[in-house]
């Protein structure tokens, strides 16, 4: 039984009836090993947490600095909540299981998302039931965090168009 030609002989054109196929092996990676070029999606989720909580406690610093104890404390919590939702979604939907399988990734993503859903909603539940916040430096934290999430997705996706190294450059079309 006959495999392919014999080595050295002259290769031939495919007939109408062949189909040509070109393999790639593409190693796995685990999502915590390094990968050149690329950003690590759970790493850069939780720096996007990690910024957010230093915001929050900056605008706590300003809303000390210009109004009173209380509107920083409110300044914090806002921001904390944005910031615990974000540590909560880096957790859930960037965990070690979501790097092994598509599926489980898209899942892991939305369940991440829910939970940070959330985590928002019965946090601002909590805090407006159990304390006397000021509103307007709560909120204006709160939103503050959103530009860490804006810059850390602008950051991220600016790598992402540059070739890693040792990538081959795109071959012609023949």
């Amino acid at each position: 039984m006959s495999r392919g030609p014999a080595p050295g002989a002259p290769k031939r054109a495919p007939s109408s009836r062949e189909k040509c196929v070109i393999a790639i092996d593409v190693p796995k990676r685990q999502m915590g090993e390094p990968q050149t070029g690329q950003p690590n999606p759970r790493r850069l989720a939780l720096g996007v947490a990690l910024g957010q909580a230093a915001v929050a406690l900056i605008a706590g610093l300003l809303c000390w600095a210009i109004a009173d104890s209380r509107a920083a404390l409110s300044a914090v919590l806002g921001g904390g909540i944005s910031a615990a939702a974000s540590l909560v979604m880096a957790l859930l939907g960037f965990g070690r299981e979501a790097s092994t399988d598509p599926l489980r990734a898209i899942r892991a993503f939305f369940v991440g998302e829910a939970a940070k859903v959330a985590v928002v909603i019965v946090l601002f539940v909590v805090v407006l039931k159990t304390m006397k916040v000021v509103p307007l430096a709560m909120l204006s934290a709160y939103i503050a965090t959103f530009f860490v999430f804006w810059v850390a997705l602008a950051k991220g996706s600016s790598v992402r168009g540059t070739p890693r190294t040792g990538d081959l450059p795109p071959r012609p079309s023949e």
